[in-house]
């Protein structure tokens, strides 16, 4: 199994153009040598509501990647579509820190039922991936391409997460 939660920001990684040689082009070649080595599950954590026809650079980096990694046709490809993450972060994000902090209140307020509709915590979508990529392995998924939403990625990350072995 092969488990990308590759990427960066404009800001950090300095242009636009550099951010996209980590988020699609750096992402993409580490996919191709997965496939080449002969892995069967890849698992890309990638973003809720993007698309290659996207105007919005962010989103259409990503929806690329989506479809690239599509066509490498490994055994099983899961998607993680997750929406805002929250969590700390070392880099400065004043919108996201902004979002982040409100999706944190009305999560501790509703008890995850509000946030869980827009946000999610960075280790629910860790955990949902492994729990994902592992289901694959161990043959309990059928389908050669898995998308897995925000409401899934809750369910494999919280409600089914089992740690350890």
């Amino acid at each position: 199994m092969f488990l990308s939660a590759l990427g960066t920001t404009r800001n950090i990684a300095g242009s636009l153009e550099a951010q996209r040689a980590i988020d699609l082009d750096l992402n993409l070649s580490l996919a191709k040598a997965a496939k080449e080595s002969g892995v069967n599950v890849y698992v890309l954590i990638s973003s809720a509501m993007v698309s290659a026809s996207s105007s919005m650079p962010y989103s259409k980096m990503k929806g690329e990647l989506e479809d690239e990694v599509k066509k490498l046709d490994f055994p099983f490809t899961v998607i993680l579509k997750p929406g805002l993450l929250l969590g700390s972060r070392e880099d400065s994000r004043p919108a996201e820190a902004i979002a982040r902090v409100i999706g944190s209140a009305l999560g501790k307020l509703s008890n995850g039922w509000l946030t869980d509709r827009f946000a999610i915590d960075a280790d629910v979508v860790a955990k949902a991936a492994v729990n994902a990529g592992m289901q694959c392995l161990e043959g309990k998924r059928a389908e050669k391409l898995w998308i897995v939403s925000q409401s899934e990625i809750i369910r494999l990350g919280k409600t089914e997460w089992k740690a350890g072995p």
